[in-house]
């Protein structure tokens, strides 16, 4: 099944809102930054971001980065005709310190520890000093995790993140630590289930990085937190 028939064109109404909602938002997020000359979307999936990345930065250049080779096809389909957008599958290409603005959206939460290190190491690296990085993760503790588990044994019960155990567990405020591991592409390492993943070790991580963090910020409604919503951001700035 293509990414974005269980993103964007998912059949369910409530998803397909909420998965444009983020972009959305996150988007917003960074309309307020000028003289943005290159912007790179890393783990882009089928490239819609970097496609609507373009209405807020008309003159940047716009790398779309994905190491999946299907999820890269997608991309390749979707951003045709877009010149101002160049698709990647290394990202060792990208010049040191060459990057503006860095989004990095629902990526973190994929990644085990060995691949969380090297995508930490390659955003310092590519990013100039004083460039700014938005990442985005779910929420999946507390009532997010409640309804998004109870949303998704509608879909595929006796998952790993489609039953009651692991779900009541993350509602409690203790996901699960062990999750299933599988390969997306040669080398690399991915948890395909949300489940389990903890904003809040992640924000303890991301501390702990060269970045100085900027914001923080919910979606779809940022005035009920993370509590209620079911995305995070971090606006982020590196610093050396």
């Amino acid at each position: 099944m293509a990414y974005a028939d269980i993103t964007f064109h998912d059949k369910s109404p409530i998803k397909r809102w909420l998965q444009q909602r983020r972009l959305t938002d996150a988007i917003r997020l960074s309309a307020h930054l000028q003289n943005i000359q290159t912007v790179l979307d890393f783990g882009a999936g089928n490239g819609e971001l970097s496609k609507r990345l373009i209405a807020t930065f008309p003159q940047a250049h716009i790398l779309c980065y994905e190491p999946a080779a299907d999820l890269i096809a997608e991309a390749r389909k979707n951003t045709e005709g877009y010149r101002q957008i160049t698709l990647l599958t290394d990202p060792g290409i990208v010049d040191a310190e060459s990057v503006d603005l860095l989004y990095c959206l629902e990526v973190f939460e994929h990644l085990p520890e060995k691949e969380t290190e090297a995508a930490f190491a390659t955003i310092r690296s590519i990013l100039r000093n004083g460039g700014i990085a938005i990442i985005g993760v779910p929420v999946e503790i507390h009532l997010p995790a409640l309804y998004k588990g109870l949303f998704r044994m509608t879909r595929r019960r006796g998952d790993f993140d489609a039953m009651l155990g692991p779900i009541l567990q993350a509602t409690l405020g203790f996901p699960p630590k062990q999750r299933p591991i599988q390969e997306i592409a040669m080398g690399w390492s991915y948890h395909f289930h949300h489940l389990g993943f903890d904003y809040r070790r992640f924000r303890q991580r991301l501390a702990m990085q060269r970045f100085t963090l900027l914001r923080q910020s919910t979606s779809p409604i940022a005035a009920l937190g993370a509590w209620f919503n079911p995305e995070i951001y971090f606006v982020v700035r590196k610093t050396n």
